[in-house]
């Protein structure tokens, strides 16, 4: 049977090779050998004096985290050396205490303060601060990106409630790391700012600190051209709250920046410290990213911001319109909704378009003017068809209110707009019939296929209907 000590080092050994590659662990921790556990203090063996010094100087923080995690704060870590002397083998041992259960020496009370911008500019070494314990720095987020101006959808709502949780108790939620993954333009940036923000408010005491993949990347290969990698990774450990933005950059390259992350991740994980992330994709599909960092991703929240719907992408404009302090006719709102489904940055790009349209030619924003601009806008951006957009070009054409489509009424108009609109989404979109039917009203395939088949009968026995049927088909293709 094992004794306490040499299960307690095995199980210092499953955290360290779990954070080294095998060369490493098999080098340098395979021939230590567990000597004793008394009073909370581990006594390990190593086979020479360079082996220790060689421990110390590139393995130290690993080692005593790990120590902390197995034992307690208030452990303490002994080496016994082996060495030959003239009188034949020997041993000398070393002993390595902690201060007050904190690794290292470090003063905690020593704060400075530091702008993440300042490196460049002046040439000071932002990481060669020795002794720190705590640092001030500016959180680089963008203050108009907050929760009060997200607009909130069911493409959003778990993501916004999981942020809005994390603001409140940062570190300490089902929600570390956060990891908010989606297409372009969806609203991760916004999001991931918002929720640094909200920390703040809540958490005036928390450093919390914003940085984009390739910023992290390039601080990090400027620290080890000045030999100050250790500096850098202790900076990055003093985090409370760390943002980083499109992590997929990494995906491929930057193998040692990822080392460096992953080290940094495991830091301020076990210290219940927030991790936030943003990603283009789900971890799982993350390729070209180090399988271990992978794992660490996976071990919190990952919420998907998907494309907004018409009615969110109609808030959204409506949203961006107060803050701006701008009046607009609704049927221009609902038509660029109508008409820009990509995402939210091609839409509050096409609106902005708009009003300097309407602004440099001194034209009033009228539903035209919006016809005009959106649809030249929409071509430059290649259209991705959509039901939605079936239903807006039909019931414009018909001169009907989208709502009329989803109704349960029986008017002999409604019911035709409502089938051409199920006819042309069946051939213009790749959506299965119940997906067309659930947009249409609530209805089933079933339906769907009977009013495909009823336009096309009436398109060949009916010439002023399939001039309807000509004519709308017309409008998708312009």
């Amino acid at each position: 049977m094992e004794n306490d000590y040499q299960q307690t080092w095995k199980r210092c050994l499953e955290i360290i090779k779990d954070n080294l590659n095998d060369d490493l662990y098999n080098t340098w921790f395979k021939p230590i050998v567990p000597v004793s556990l008394i009073d909370n203090e581990l006594t390990i063996q190593v086979p020479s004096h360079f082996f220790y010094e060689w421990l110390e100087k590139n393995f130290n923080e690993l080692l005593w985290r790990t120590i902390h995690e197995i034992l307690g704060p208030q452990c303490n870590l002994k080496y016994s050396i082996v060495m030959d002397t003239n009188e034949g083998k020997g041993a000398e041992t070393i002993t390595l205490q902690t201060n007050g259960g904190e690794l290292g020496k470090r003063n905690a009370h020593q704060t400075i303060p530091y702008n993440m911008g300042d490196q460049n500019r002046h040439g000071f070494n932002p990481y060669a601060l020795p002794g720190l314990q705590k640092v001030k720095v500016h959180s680089q987020l963008r203050e108009n990106y907050t929760l009060d101006n997200f607009v909130e959808g069911e493409c959003n709502r778990l993501a916004r409630a999981a942020g809005y949780a994390v603001a409140q108790h940062p570190g300490t939620t089902a929600y570390n790391p956060l990891l908010l993954y989606g297409g372009v333009g969806l609203g991760k940036t916004h999001l991931a700012n918002a929720i640094g923000i909200k920390t703040k408010e809540f958490n005036p005491d928390k450093t919390v600190l914003y940085v984009t993949s390739e910023q992290f990347m390039q601080q990090y290969s400027e620290a080890g051209r000045s030999n100050s990698t250790n500096d850098f990774i202790h900076f990055y450990e003093m985090i409370d709250v760390l943002i980083i933005d499109d992590i997929q950059f990494w995906a491929n390259r930057v193998q040692r920046t990822q080392e460096a992350f992953f080290h940094i991740f495991n830091y301020l994980h076990q210290r219940n410290n927030q991790i936030i992330i943003t990603s283009d994709k789900a971890p799982s599909e993350l390729i070209g990213l180090e399988d271990r960092l992978i794992s660490r991703l996976k071990w919190g929240l990952a919420a998907n911001l998907e494309a907004p719907s018409v009615e969110t992408r109609i808030a959204i404009l409506k949203q961006k319109l107060i803050n701006d302090g701008i009046e607009m006719p609704y049927d221009v709102i609902e038509y660029i909704a109508y008409s820009i489904n990509t995402n939210v940055r091609e839409l509050e790009g096409a609106l902005v378009s708009l009003i300097a349209q309407s602004s440099l030619n001194r034209k009033q924003i009228t539903i035209d003017l919006a016809k005009e601009m959106i649809d030249q806008f929409v071509k430059n951006s290649a259209r991705d068809i959509t039901i939605d957009y079936i239903q807006k070009v039909v019931c414009d054409y018909f001169n009907l209110s989208v709502d009329s489509i989803q109704s349960r009424t029986r008017k002999r108009e409604i019911v035709q707009a409502r089938q051409l609109t199920m006819y042309f989404a069946k051939k213009l979109t790749k959506s299965s019939l119940a997906v067309i039917g659930a947009q249409c009203g609530n209805k089933d395939h079933a339906t769907v296929l009977h009013a495909c088949r009823t336009v096309s009968n009436l398109a060949e026995t009916d010439k002023t209907f399939r001039a309807y049927v000509e004519e709308i088909e017309k409008k998708f293709k312009e």
